[in-house]
């Protein structure tokens, strides 16, 4: 199951034949896992905050969200590039969900309570490639500061 999705997910095609509704929705699940990753601390608080982001966007019960993270990390660990999963999210999802995927990955960087200019790189370029300017970036990154309770990071 997972090899046949990493071959939708990176074929050589812009838009890979067979690709399902849900392979965009993994594509995202696997780039938050590599923001998690990029500090090389992917600790269980990272872990619960990705579920957590993941029945919320998706309206998954925790199972499913605990399914959808491991798929996630799997497909992660193979992926050779980040491009090909942002490539994928900015076909298939709209300027605005794309705002609300950053902010999600704001609010799993600082789950753990550390900052991280690794992580914090990593959702830069991300922002980048999902077409998202810097200053909405930025913007969404405060907003989810203060909905996290956080000061001084």
């Amino acid at each position: 199951m997972f090899r046949n999705l990493l071959s939708r997910l990176f074929s050589d095609s812009i838009v890979a034949p067979g690709l399902i509704a849900t392979d965009g929705e993994v594509a995202i699940a696997a780039l938050f896992v590599r923001i998690a990753r990029a500090d090389d601390r992917y600790t269980e608080v990272e872990r619960r905050r990705i579920e957590a982001v993941l029945s919320r966007r998706d309206g998954l019960g925790p199972d499913e969200a605990a399914e959808r993270r491991v798929a996630a990390e799997m497909i992660e660990a193979e992926a050779p590039d980040t491009v090909r999963f942002t490539r994928l999210v900015k076909e298939r999802v709209a300027l605005e969900d794309r705002r609300a995927v950053i902010a999600a990955m704001w609010e799993i960087a600082y789950s753990d309570g550390n900052r991280s200019a690794e992580e914090e790189s990593m959702i830069r370029l991300v922002t980048g490639l999902l077409g998202v300017n810097d200053r909405d970036s930025a913007l969404v990154r405060q907003r989810v500061l203060t909905d996290l309770g956080i000061s001084g990071l």
